[in-house]
């Protein structure tokens, strides 16, 4: 018969093993709360009620839940984009580009390809939107293996070049005999208006409840689906631990012969094919079309949502759904209590913060380091990336 006291001592530690990759995340957001609390009390105005207000924006009733899971959907892909490069050493600040791209190519086969039934044109349009990013990502990939390129620097500028073509793409001319971009739609270009046609019914993404909740469409579903995927890929897969050997040791993973060069470009393109699908659900499920102001800063928000769930697929849902949460409720944040909804970037800034400079946090609150393999993440944060 087990001792109950051996049987107590395994669930404890089973318990402290859990909590220990939440503790850094946690404090983050509480040392970001607080200084925002500090931010509005220096400005006269109340923190409980703003805050409360913000709870109440973000999961308040079924409006308030629709818009933080329509916030959360691109988030949760763009935040897997910048998780799995990670895993293999790669920092991926280029999702924002890979968005862009994966949206215009998803949006191109939208209004271009017709008379095709919805099961074929939807996922032709969704194929398309992944492979989009996936081709933009690739390239800092070979870059990187074929020249050293860091992938930082190339991702972001791959982030400017990708702006500025969609833009050319959707163009709507000029004063002076421009003519227009070859996704242009005429009749919005003949009024100086720069975007593409609506998509065809046939490629659109249909709402997931429109009887409650609003405007979430399957977009949801397929980011949903992405979380187990991406986790079965990395953790149960031969790829996957040739991406987390690489990642961990790319010396000792290419003296064990494992595929480093090529393990390294199919993890960019992967990546960028997350961030293209993240664009690709949201036009194809909420706009309709495609426009300049179709910014991608969804790519952004990737990197914080990647960093605060401590680049784990899990983890990283939870952190988008709280993403969704802190910009859904920030309007009616704003209504309740008169504070300005800007104070939610200083408080995603905060944790940003927080999160990439783990010493900062163990320092605030005196925690002794510890190295495990949850600590991975921090170390990879704070030495630098893909060095």
């Amino acid at each position: 018969m087990a001792d109950p006291l051996d049987q107590r001592t395994r669930f404890s530690r089973w318990l402290v093993r859990l909590a220990h990759p939440l503790v850094s995340p946690a404090l983050a957001l509480v040392t970001a709360f607080a200084v925002g609390a500090v931010t509005m009390l220096l400005s006269g105005d109340n923190p409980l009620t703003a805050y409360w207000g913000l709870l109440q924006g973000a999961f308040g009733g079924l409006d308030a839940l629709s818009r933080t899971l329509r916030t959360a959907t691109p988030y949760i892909l763009t935040g897997l984009s910048v998780a799995f490069a990670f895993k293999a050493g790669l920092f991926n600040i280029g999702a924002s580009g890979q968005f862009l791209m994966g949206t215009a190519a998803s949006v191109a086969v939208g209004v271009l390809v017709k008379g095709v039934p919805a099961f074929i044109h939807l996922p032709l349009a969704l194929l398309a939107g992944f492979a989009g990013g996936a081709l933009w990502g690739a390239i800092p990939g070979v870059l990187k293996v074929w020249r050293g390129a860091h992938e930082v620097i190339t991702t972001i500028m791959l982030n400017y070049i990708a702006s500025l073509f969609t833009s050319w793409l959707v163009y709507a001319g000029g004063t002076q005999g421009q003519q227009p971009g070859p996704l242009s739609d005429p009749a919005a270009a003949a009024q100086g208006i720069s975007q593409t046609g609506t998509i065809l019914p046939t490629a659109k993404l249909p709402e997931l409840l429109p009887d409650v909740l609003t405007r979430v469409h399957w977009g949801l579903v397929i980011a949903l689906v992405a979380v187990p995927v991406i986790w079965w890929i990395l953790k149960r897969s031969t790829f996957g631990f040739e991406v987390r050997t690489v990642g961990e040791n790319m010396s000792a993973a290419r003296y064990a012969g494992m595929r480093v060069n090529w393990t390294i470009v199919l993890s960019m393109a992967i990546a960028g094919g997350l961030a293209g699908l993240a664009g690709t659900v949201e036009c194809l499920g909420l706009h309709g079309r495609f426009a300049p102001e179709f910014t991608g800063s969804a790519g952004f928000e990737g990197i914080t949502v990647a960093l605060l769930g401590r680049t784990e697929p899990v983890g990283v849902l939870l952190s988008a759904v709280f993403m969704g949460g802190l910009y859904g409720g920030a309007a009616k944040m704003q209504f309740e209590s008169g504070v300005r909804s800007e104070i939610i970037q200083v408080v995603q800034a905060l944790v940003l913060v927080m999160v990439a400079a783990p010493e900062l946090v163990r320092v605030v609150y005196r925690m002794r380091a510890r190295r495990s393999e949850e600590d991975t993440a921090e170390s990879k944060l704070a030495t630098g990336w893909g060095g």
